[in-house]
């Protein structure tokens, strides 16, 4: 019963913070002008992230991003530990009509399917290297925040460059599975 009872309040707590967290007076966090899908497609390693809580500390996930039809792709997100284990999740992703391919509503199943996802998207796509090996992507309200690479490591550089912009805080760097350094706090 108590199981229930949670089920159903739910929808309705996950509710109350969306409308809270959208009365922001914040500026819109911008995105990129456009995005080609097709070549987003693929494989894309997390080289750091926001703190969250869905995702553990000695964890690095990849991203697998498949066609599903022009304007949406399969979600095939895996996270490596230190020992070896995986844990997986899948999902679609769906093209924020008049965003250019920069905003998507990304959609999981299981349990994550019970998060309510906005009409302008949760996956914004905030800087895209123009050869489209790195990527900061994330959710309009700030609170997730992910650097991506076709590889998995980056160059000092270019991930410096991703950490400037003044909305990110509490990043953790990737160096390799369950190894990670505090850049920003």
């Amino acid at each position: 019963m108590n199981l229930i009872r949670s089920l159903l309040w739910f929808p309705a707590v996950s509710a109350a913070f969306l409308l809270v967290g959208g009365c922001s007076q914040e500026k819109p966090l911008p995105t990129v002008h456009s995005v080609d899908l097709h070549r987003y497609l693929g494989k894309w390693f997390e080289i750091a992230h926001a703190a969250n809580r869905f995702q553990r500390a000695d964890e690095q996930a990849v991203a697998e991003y498949s066609p599903l039809s022009a304007t949406s792709v399969r979600v095939h997100n895996t996270a490596h530990d230190r020992n070896g284990k995986t844990r997986t999740i899948e999902g679609t992703a769906e093209v924020v009509p008049g965003s250019n391919g920069a905003r998507l509503r990304v959609k999981f199943g299981g349990f994550a399917a019970l998060a309510p996802v906005s009409k302008d998207g949760n996956y914004w796509i905030i800087d895209l290297d123009p050869q489209y090996r790195s990527a900061m992507v994330g959710t309009p309200d700030r609170q997730y925040l992910w650097i991506l690479a076709r590889s998995p490591a980056l160059d000092p550089a270019t991930l410096k460059f991703y950490l400037i912009p003044s909305f990110i805080n509490n990043v953790t760097y990737v160096r390799e599975a369950g190894k990670r350094e505090r850049w920003l706090e």
